[in-house]
């Protein structure tokens, strides 16, 4: 069985390479020539050198494989036309490539967003997958026409759709300045209401991806995979503050105002760096929402899907790596 994997080069993608491997699997990975393999060194991984926008080159790479695992995307762009063309033709290419040479395809994962459906009303009715999408980004919006690629493929090939919440863990550099704040003494909460979240760690997430594109039953059916409970920024901090022995940490509330004028001036100082800037207008406005949470129950029922670490024992599992490899 040969597992095509996008986007292993990165946080998630390189845990997804490692899973499949795990399960027994040949992994093909698709790189640029000038990727970064440092989470990939050491494994027996086949690479394909190519990229989502090379359609020659990904009809050549997902020749005969049997499953593709599909993470690849843009989480920070300068425009709507760059998210779009990150993440809806490159899943678009994709979908293509496998229709034309992965005849024996038992299985398209994709991984989406729950920014795709928007935040849910209430913290009594979390959003479902039968929810109509709501999007408020152009990242949202540009993941939600990746879905409709995806779906309108049902009945040609056997899709799967992941849709993730905040992903942390060991690699990741997004969520790692939280911790970093906190180790040096300060936690900044959003607004002064009770927003809560689902989260999930890398490992549950994987695994959970992994499980959904073997089971027979999650074909054409879409998925949210995350911790059962929904937690509060203050049960969080609670928890990396214990991780991380610190007791004295300064909370500072931050009213919505403040965080939209920050991401302004960030999104307005990243028109004239050479990356897109990753905290802009639009993050703002999802920082700014009071409940991003989706029931998992769809998941548990249909394969079996269960959160094995929590905030409780995966906090300090990703900051002992922290530690190790000398971040904090």
């Amino acid at each position: 069985m040969v597992a095509f994997i996008t986007g292993a080069t990165g946080f998630v993608g390189s845990f997804v390479a490692e899973e499949f491997l795990r399960r027994g699997y040949t992994v093909r990975c698709l790189t640029r020539a000038t990727s970064s393999l440092q989470w990939l060194e050491g494994l027996p991984i086949e690479r394909a050198v190519g990229s989502l926008n090379d359609k020659s080159s990904l009809e050549k790479a997902v020749e005969g494989v049997d499953v593709i695992v599909h993470v690849a995307g843009l989480t920070a762009a300068r425009n709507r036309e760059e998210f779009f063309q990150g993440n809806h033709i490159g899943t678009k290419n994709l979908l293509e490539a496998a229709r034309n040479t992965a005849p024996n395809l038992k299985r398209f994962l994709h991984l989406s967003s729950l920014t795709v459906c928007g935040p849910a009303q209430s913290l009594e009715r979390p959003t479902l997958e039968s929810d109509p999408c709501k999007p408020l980004t152009a990242y949202g919006e540009s993941k939600k026409a990746a879905e409709d690629e995806v779906n309108a493929m049902r009945g040609v090939l056997p899709v799967t759709i992941i849709r993730a919440p905040a992903i942390y863990g060991q690699r990741d550099t997004a969520i790692f300045d939280y911790f970093k704040a906190v180790s040096q003494g300060i936690a900044a909460l959003i607004g002064f209401d009770d927003k809560r979240l689902s989260l999930i760690h890398v490992e549950d997430l994987v695994r959970g991806m992994a499980d959904a594109a073997e089971s027979p039953q999650t074909i054409g059916e879409t998925y949210f995979l995350a911790d059962d409970p929904f937690y509060s920024w203050v049960e969080i901090t609670d928890v990396t503050k214990t991780a991380l022995q610190k007791k004295n940490v300064l909370t500072l509330r931050l009213p919505h105002g403040i965080v939209m004028g920050v991401a302004g001036i960030s999104e307005f100082f990243g028109k004239f760096s050479s990356k897109p800037p990753v905290f802009n207008y639009e993050k703002g406005i999802d920082f700014v929402q009071k409940y991003w949470i989706g029931s998992v129950e769809k998941a548990k029922r249909d394969f079996g899907y269960q959160s094995k670490l929590g905030i409780e024992l995966g906090i300090p599992k990703t900051i002992t790596w922290y530690k190790e490899n000398k971040w904090l």
